[in-house]
């Protein structure tokens, strides 16, 4: 049976998505810039797409043309290379090679038995010594589907360059992320509905429509530029509330980082944290500077704080001390918190750092 012969675009570097999405962003930009140069691209799995080499070829004038080309409007980092049947392809792809017609058998042979992406196969195989692909495929047809199963037989027809294509090698969900990450429905298409569900729950159309126009803003500025508020793990009040590129894993769901964080603030959390955290001064009833014990105790009760330099406010409310030790982490860092009410209604979060005090942050 003849192998269609495939060009692959391999981009090792979108292969895994990372919690801010980005990496399918960018592989939709590949698909398109590869569909542009040749409309029957397709994606095969996240970082990878294939195209027929026959046609290019012939219209560019040869396949080392349609590679070359391919690099030019995909960009260096990505791999291109041809080979006949998909499994070959990819192979040729991440080596960056041409594999002449015909010749797929020995192009294949020296590389690994893991390159199946059958673990539990690989190793029986490798127990027997049979390690390389040119071993496997010298092995006898017949014995193979008896002795490893049908899978391992299908492997094999691959080894010999028999049967282009692996189970498993295409990701059948990619289309689906691609459309998700072009900001299209799924299921829909990139069309809005035309209708708005009623008051108990589900997605409005007026849902789909910012979506679509988040991913376009994203695509033409970049993925920074719509982003989300999320809450996450933490002791400090600036490191619990952070911005996060719409569409990522991060905005998917809120995280509390799922650590106790001890010396973390009870609620209710601060409604402003300071940028620049403002230097205070704070005593006790006879006017001695309140302090911080080695052990996180206070040496008496805050009466009175002066933010840098102005009128002194009598405390008429307080609690704490919230004791931190971090140790990032060479350094032994002690912090204490403390929240404090003035006579003028204003709440403050205090913290006390190597015996000054400071204003981190302040509550509604």
């Amino acid at each position: 049976m003849e192998l269609e012969r495939l060009v692959v675009v391999w981009c090792p570097e979108l292969q895994q998505e990372g919690d801010r999405g980005e990496e399918a962003r960018r592989f939709v930009q590949v698909v398109a810039r590869t569909g542009e140069l040749c409309p029957w691209a397709h994606p095969i799995r996240l970082g990878v797409c294939a195209l027929p080499a026959r046609g290019p070829a012939r219209f560019f004038g040869g396949e080392e043309m349609v590679v070359s080309r391919l690099v030019e409007v995909v960009g260096e980092d990505a791999h291109v290379g041809v080979a006949d049947g998909l499994f070959a392809a990819v192979l040729a792809a991440r080596a960056r090679l041409i594999v002449p017609a015909g010749e797929v058998r020995q192009f294949l042979a020296p590389w690994s038995v893991a390159t199946l992406a059958r673990p539990e196969l690989a190793v029986t195989l490798q127990r027997l010594g049979v390690t390389t692909l040119g071993q496997f495929a010298a092995l006898p047809s017949p014995h193979i589907s008896d002795r490893f199963g049908a899978d391992a037989a299908a492997a094999h027809l691959v080894a010999r360059g028999e049967s282009g294509e692996l189970v498993g090698l295409r990701d059948r969900s990619i289309e689906r992320r691609l459309r998700v990450a072009r900001g299209e429905d799924p299921d829909l298409g990139s069309t809005p509905p035309p209708y708005q569900p009623g008051f108990f729950g589900g997605a409005s159309a007026a849902d789909t429509r910012a979506a679509l126009s988040f991913a376009r803003v994203q695509d033409r500025l970049g993925i920074e530029a719509v982003l989300l508020g999320r809450i996450r793990g933490g002791r400090d009040p600036a490191e619990q509330a952070a911005l996060v590129p719409w569409g990522s894993r991060e905005a998917g769901a809120a995280r509390t980082g799922g650590a106790p964080w001890p010396g973390r603030l009870p609620a209710p959390s601060p409604t402003a944290v300071l940028r620049m955290p403002r230097r205070v001064e704070v005593v006790d009833a006879a006017g001695l500077a309140l302090e911080v014990s080695g052990r996180g105790l206070l040496n008496g009760e805050p009466a009175r704080l002066s933010v840098e330099g102005g009128p002194w406010q009598a405390v008429t409310a307080w609690a704490g001390p919230w004791p931190v030790t971090e140790r990032w982490w060479a350094v032994r860092r002690r912090r204490a918190r403390v929240q404090a009410v003035t006579a003028d209604g204003v709440a403050r979060l205090l913290c006390a750092e190597r015996a000054q005090w400071w204003v981190e942050a302040l509550y509604d």
